[in-house]
């Protein structure tokens, strides 16, 4: 069964595509390339890729696919920001041109990864569920993400169903790791410095979630019946899975013994939201069984900066930081101000 996976190059495609590969899926990328060589250590990915900017995709390349799984796109908040029109371009645009085409092909399952930034700015005296709350998207990531979701829906039919998972803000180890979200950038910090920076003052809340739960959410919506799935979106967490930045901060430290805690107080993200989890822990308990909490996830990320020797360069640079990298990559000339490649 081939299953599209396109930013399969990217933090959680790296992940996903071995998990599928070796439940027997057979798997086909599809990724601009843009942070391929965001890479700590060797890694072999034996396995076609189509490497093609998501705007470019045409009929042929999701032919003969029994279901999409899309991860592609200007892939959080602050990078969303480089250039909203672009952002609105790439993450909205071309993800409704790739589902278009994957419905006229005769593909069974659309399976989008979508964001929990549409809550933004909430009431964090209750927990936010999935259809009844509202959205308060206040980026131009978060909003393409929320209109994106919203259009596909509409899209469902009997022969073409559509789920949208909303990940936690996510952690945890990766091929091409990112430092530019919240609890791998607090134990990175911890790791490399002594220091855990929080930027806020830590109260804000933030539900994070383990990659490798993520990539297991997105395979429950490939094994799921799709009546349990089509037509849904899921809040993608554990169970208590919501945190405050200092409860983070404090689980970081726990992982780094001896750190020191520094409240810059210097950038208030004004995003904070607290998530309600119940429907996927319920509904698609069969499928999906997470596995990592923050202390197991903070080891592991440990034991992976001892092997290959993480220095304070890795954690503030372009390989680990995908804003800088795509600045980098801007300001050498190798993508133009339309993020494309020059040739």
């Amino acid at each position: 069964m081939k299953i599209l996976v396109t930013g399969n190059k990217g933090y959680i495609g790296s992940v996903l595509a071995p998990m599928l590969i070796k439940k027997g899926y057979e798997v086909l990328g599809y990724d601009i390339g843009y942070f391929e060589n965001c890479l700590l250590h060797p890694f072999d990915e034996n396995y076609t890729h189509i490497r093609k900017d998501i705007r470019d995709i045409e009929k042929e390349d999701v032919e003969g696919v029994y279901a999409v799984i899309h991860l592609a796109g200007l892939s959080n908040d602050p990078l969303g920001e480089l250039a909203p029109g672009l952002t609105e371009e790439i993450n909205l645009h071309g993800t409704l041109k790739l589902a278009e085409f994957a419905k006229s092909a005769g593909v069974k399952r659309f399976i989008y990864s979508s964001s929990q930034s549409m809550y933004g700015i909430s009431n964090t005296d209750s927990e936010l569920d999935e259809d009844d709350s509202e959205k308060n998207a206040i980026t131009a990531y978060a909003k393409t993400k929320w209109e994106a979701e919203c259009t596909l829906m509409k899209m469902q039919s009997s022969n073409f169903k559509v789920v949208a998972f909303r990940p936690s803000t996510v952690f945890g180890v990766s091929p091409r790791l990112r430092c530019d979200i919240v609890y791998n950038n607090l134990v990175a910090c911890a790791y490399t410095t002594g220091k855990i920076e929080i930027l806020s003052d830590g109260t804000p809340w933030r539900p994070v979630v383990h990659v490798k739960d993520v990539c297991q959410a997105f395979i429950a919506g490939l094994e799921a019946p799709s009546e349990l799935v089509g037509g849904k979106a899921f809040n993608v967490g554990i169970p208590d899975g919501n945190y405050t930045v200092r409860n983070l901060a404090e689980a970081a430290q726990r992982s780094v013994p001896g750190s020191e805690l520094v409240f810059l107080n210097e950038h208030a993200d004004p995003r904070s939201y607290r998530v309600s989890f119940k429907r996927i822990l319920s509904e698609l308990k069969d499928y999906y069984k997470p596995e990592w909490d923050l202390d197991k996830g903070g080891k592991e990320l440990v034991t992976y900066f001892d092997k290959v020797n993480f220095t304070e360069d890795n954690f503030r640079g372009k390989t680990c930081n995908r804003l800088a990298q795509l600045e980098f990559l801007q300001s050498s000339q190798v993508i133009n101000n339309q993020l494309r490649f020059n040739v």
